[in-house]
């Protein structure tokens, strides 16, 4: 019988060498570790070099990735490259990201939900996995968001970082995806958005002169609707797959600000050796946080086969999801 289930078969991640601290900010903006710690959680972030682009960061997590499950580039079906900073509108990271393996002509596609984009890449690689259209997906979380953050806004500049994380998803006869939700509200983009670059101009002029191309943020209206939509989605999953909180041995959430995240488990009720967290080493990473997160931790042996993972994450769109997953030896 043909296997129809998904497990993930390995994983890796890549982050630059450069640190950027908060003593660091401090010397160009009116802030202080103090401020920045209390409010986010954040100590550090990383930084990419101004010569590496999102596809150099996404490669070399893809080769630690193909390293640590003993595979190679080839062996890969197809790959999906989660970004909000790409090289360029087009083409598709994803695109480059493959010539630079060295296997031009195999399939690859970007997608551009932000800080949601692990959680509906996992959901659309796990999908045709199971489906059996390919046998092995590599997902690929990639954020060079140095380049669009706008160094002079005190309230979006402590936040973000540079980094990327893999995954490679591959059919097996155990089905390890056991549930997923995602949803959008494109209501309200303004909350979170890079205005100009597309075909719509920024909404006033006063953002176009100071925000134009860099992230702007409405931080108290995003703070509540991440600790609502990501505790309600990861209720939802848990629900589906008749599990509750108590069955998680793990929770890795999107890596944005340590109070968001605490929240979130607070409300799910789980203790904080369950929830995975990194946002105090490298900051809010997009879509690259949960891979990195998830790579830190099978690195450190800390996943048993059988554990129930949660993962959960919000961004622009505004976009949220949670997947309920089984991990797989």
């Amino acid at each position: 019988m043909t296997a129809t289930g998904v497990r993930i078969a390995g994983v890796g991640h890549y982050v630059p060498e450069r640190i950027l601290t908060n003593a660091d900010l401090e010397r160009t903006l009116d802030t202080s570790d103090e401020w920045i710690s209390s409010r986010t959680g954040i100590k550090e972030r990383r930084m990419a070099r101004e010569d590496e682009a999102t596809s150099d960061l996404a490669v070399a997590a893809a080769r630690n990735c193909l390293e640590r499950a003993k595979l190679t580039p080839s062996d890969i079906d197809l790959y999906i490259v989660a970004t909000c900073s790409p090289d360029m509108p087009f083409p598709a990271t994803g695109c480059i990201v493959v010539s630079k393996l060295g296997v031009v002509g195999k399939p690859a596609f970007d997608m551009e939900i932000a800080c949601s984009g692990f959680i509906y890449g996992l959901t659309i690689a796990s999908s045709l996995v199971r489906s059996g259209v390919y046998n092995r997906v590599m997902l690929i979380g990639a954020e060079k968001l140095s380049a669009i953050v706008n160094y002079e806004d005190r309230g979006t500049a402590i936040l973000f970082g540079d980094g990327a994380g893999a995954i490679i998803l591959e059919r097996a006869e155990v089905d390890c995806f056991l549930s997923s939700e995602l949803g959008s509200d494109g209501t309200i983009p303004g909350f979170l958005m890079v205005p100009g670059g597309g075909t719509v101009e920024p909404m006033t002029q006063a953002l176009l002169d100071v925000h134009r191309d860099k992230i702007h943020m409405n931080g108290p209206g995003v703070f509540k609707f991440a600790v609502n939509k990501m505790s309600e989605s990861a209720q939802i999953v848990l629900r589906r797959a008749n599990l509750t909180a108590a069955d998680c041995a793990f929770m890795i959430p999107h890596q944005a600000n340590r109070r968001i995240i605490d929240s979130v488990a607070n409300l799910l009720e789980l203790p904080p050796e369950k929830v995975i967290i990194n946002v105090d080493q490298y900051g809010n990473t997009s879509a690259a946080s949960i891979p990195i997160a998830l790579s830190e931790t099978e690195l450190a042996g800390k996943l048993k086969p059988d554990d129930i993972i949660i993962f959960a994450a919000f961004g622009g769109g505004l976009s949220w999801g949670a997947v309920a997953w089984k991990w797989a030896a």
